[in-house]
């Protein structure tokens, strides 16, 4: 009967022996194998990185200074199949920790050996180079039990006799002294330096200036070079643009001209046909009513004219009538008033300034009567004045009765008087 044994990356399974008495060794890294019961033996080998800690105490350098110097190594198992071989030879059945502390005293001895051969201030300056070297030594001895020293640094280094402090005290001391005069030096240098700084500054600023001032004359040179052509070629495109939207508006104009030419057209045939629909409507509704009406009227005129010439005959003649008789009548009265007038002028003439006489004494009490008319209305009348006074306003008076009876009546009463026998005027 058998057995699958499985191992990961992290170790190697180490398979010896078989069957039919076989002494093949075979080693299987992160894989299985078969092992049989009893003639098989199967056993595992860690290949994890091993840290340890080597440490020399009182170890004197080549100047007899004891030291004590303490590293820190990274080591493990190598997995190729010959130094896998030669590992599984020499630490197979062991432990971990028997392998590191093989490994470790190994180390030591070279650390030991090696911190033999140097001085104090090559130790302490130059760990780096120190643990090269302790690594490059020990690297062959590991090597030939399988292990690989993967990283070896030294941690620190101090000694009991206090060589290193005063080593750094003197170091420090001359350090400080350096320093001083480093930073003296160096202020000096950074004095000078950043002169020549600001000067190169300077001259940088200056030739960079100038250069910005040539670019940007040459930019303003080209932009405005550009700026000419952007404008001619917007003024090409502006006029192109301009002339080719006259020539579409010039078409859109001239399809416009014929669309309302055909539309006028239609326009002109629809009132044409309107027209004709209009006045065939006209006649219908309008015009031959209207002729109707017109006869109509035509004809009740002709009768209203015939009826008003007979009423106006009639009336003519009745008016006539009446004329004639009135002319006779009026005839007759002025032929009575006119024979009236002669008898009456004959009489006149007859009695001469008597009849004259006799019409004004008639009318003197017709003008006494208008004269008076407005004193009939007078209550009192007041006369101012003495004696002398009142017979001139009376006599005044009666001196202006004459005129007023001559505008009344045409007749100069002082004539007539003056023909009365005895009167005086």
């Amino acid at each position: 009967m058998g057995n699958i044994h499985t191992v990961g990356p992290n170790e190697a399974l180490i398979v010896s022996g078989g069957c039919c008495g076989s002494t093949r060794k075979r080693t299987i890294v992160g894989g299985w194998a078969w092992a049989w019961w009893l003639v098989t033996d199967v056993q595992r080998l860690s290949l994890e990185v091993m840290t340890l800690n080597p440490m020399c105490e009182g170890v004197e350098t080549a100047q007899g200074v004891p030291l004590t110097v303490t590293g820190v190594a990274q080591c493990k198992i190598m997995k190729a199949d010959e130094l896998l071989g030669t590992a599984s030879e020499q630490f197979l059945g062991k432990s971990v920790k028997e392998i590191k502390q093989t490994i470790l005293q190994t180390l030591e001895g070279h650390l030991r050996a090696i911190l033999g051969t140097l001085t104090v201030e090559e130790v302490y300056k130059d760990r780096d180079q120190f643990a090269a070297l302790v690594r490059e030594v020990a690297a062959p001895d590991v090597g030939r039990m399988g292990i690989e020293i993967l990283s070896f640094t030294i941690k620190d280094v101090y000694d009991d006799v206090q060589y290193l402090q005063s080593l750094g005290k003197a170091q420090t001391a001359s350090v400080k002294r350096d320093a001083d005069a480093g930073v003296a030096e160096a202020n000096r240098d950074a004095g000078i330096r950043e002169a020549e700084c600001e000067k190169s500054a300077m001259d940088v600023k200056y030739a960079t200036d100038t250069k910005i001032e040539d670019n940007s004359r040459m930019y303003k040179l080209q932009k405005a070079n550009f700026d000419q052509e952007i404008n001619t070629a917007k003024a090409e495109s502006q006029l192109a643009y301009e002339l080719q939207a006259a020539k579409i508006r010039q078409k859109i104009r001239n399809e416009e001209i014929q669309i309302d030419v055909v539309e006028r057209r239609k326009q002109i045939e629809i009132e044409a046909q309107e027209i004709m629909r209009k006045e065939r409507e006209l006649n219908a509704t309008v015009r031959l009513p209207a002729e109707a009406e017109s006869y109509r009227v035509q004809m009740i005129a002709e009768g209203k004219r015939t009826q008003t010439v007979e009423v106006a005959r009639a009336e003519a003649e009745r008016i006539k009538k009446i004329g004639l008789a009135e002319a006779t009548a009026i005839e007759s009265v002025g032929k009575a008033e006119a024979e009236r007038m002669r008898m009456k002028a004959g009489v006149y003439k007859q009695y001469g300034d008597a009849a004259i006489m006799n019409i004004v004494l008639e009318a003197l009490p017709k003008i006494a009567a208008e004269v008076a008319a407005p004193l009939a209305k007078t209550d009192e009348i007041v006369l101012i004045g003495g004696n002398d006074s009142t017979t001139g306003d009376v006599t005044r008076l009666v001196g202006q009765l004459p005129p007023a009876i001559n505008a009344l009546t045409g007749v100069d009463v002082s004539k007539v008087f003056s023909k009365i026998p005895g009167a005086k005027a």
